[in-house]
């Protein structure tokens, strides 16, 4: 995006403000990962008392890095993991998440998996500590997870090119309460 695409506006609000509103009435603690340009988003935050913003010394090594450092952090039976660039995620999907049972549950849209991933805490060990998974995909693949299918495309919405953003507009603008 060659910007920090954290800080960019929809709706009067930067995309991790709307990240953190889909799921701000479902977590007691909400811990964001940040690298470069940490202090890009440091004065938002601080808006939000369940948040607590982790540095990443190694975001260079990529996302993975940032959710290793993140879970060193966890202390709740069950945890949401999702990337901060999903600003479409509307707060009836973490409530349909945390009413389905099972150790690893990740929504669907017609078929399609997306975020945010629900996780027991029991694994968070495993993750940080076993070098033999690279992403949090393999992870997953490994474990074996519970799919539920929400009819939620916001699910699936990332901003990663300026397209996704002009198109996360459109449907936030025209489709979308948080």
């Amino acid at each position: 995006m060659k910007t920090n695409k954290m800080t960019l506006r929809i709706n009067g609000k930067i995309i991790i403000q709307h990240c953190l509103e889909g799921m701000y009435d479902f977590c007691s603690d909400i811990i964001v990962v940040g690298g470069f340009g940490i202090g890009n988003i440091k004065p938002v935050l601080s808006e939000y008392k369940k948040v607590k913003l982790v540095y990443n010394p190694n975001y260079k090594d990529g996302m993975f890095s940032s959710v290793r450092t993140g879970l060193a952090f966890v202390n709740a039976e069950r945890f949401f993991l999702i990337p901060g660039d999903y600003p479409a995620i509307r707060a009836s999907v973490y409530k349909d998440l945390i009413d389905t049972d099972g150790d690893i549950i990740i929504p669907t849209y017609k078929g399609e998996r997306g975020h945010p991933v629900l996780m027991k805490s029991f694994l968070v060990g495993e993750i940080i500590q076993n070098n033999r998974y690279t992403n949090l995909q393999e992870f997953i693949y490994d474990k074996g997870c519970k799919e539920i299918e929400l009819g939620e495309c916001g699910i699936l919405m990332d901003v990663d090119t300026p397209s996704d953003y002009a198109k996360v507009v459109q449907y936030m603008t025209y489709h979308h309460n948080v």
